[in-house]
């Protein structure tokens, strides 16, 4: 095992910094929490196994705005909530094999 000697205030300073660290993620954290707290999210994968259709497709819906979303660092989000309400609307759409609306 090897023993590494430091300062006692090089060790106050690291110690201080990382209490900021994990303050700020806190903060940032409670930001979004009651966001998720609330509703269940659902990725594109999800969804389209809920709808029973394709990527292109389910980009179909978002293009046309059958099916709101939300954008996180360059991945969608859909809220279950909207998901099951196109379920029990029936899917306005029927799509052909080229995500072209029918």
């Amino acid at each position: 095992m090897e023993v590494i000697a430091i300062q006692k205030s090089i060790l106050e300073g690291l110690t201080n910094e990382l209490k900021t660290l994990l303050e700020l993620t806190e903060n940032t954290t409670k930001k979004y929490t009651p966001i998720f707290k609330e509703e269940k999210w659902l990725d594109n994968q999800e969804v389209c196994l809920m709808l029973g259709i394709t990527k292109r497709s389910l980009q179909t819906y978002k293009d046309k705005g059958l099916l709101p979303y939300s954008k996180l660092k360059r991945k969608n989000y859909f809220k279950l909530s909207d998901v099951q309400a196109l379920l029990r609307a029936g899917q306005p759409y029927n799509t052909n094999d080229n995500g072209s609306i029918d």
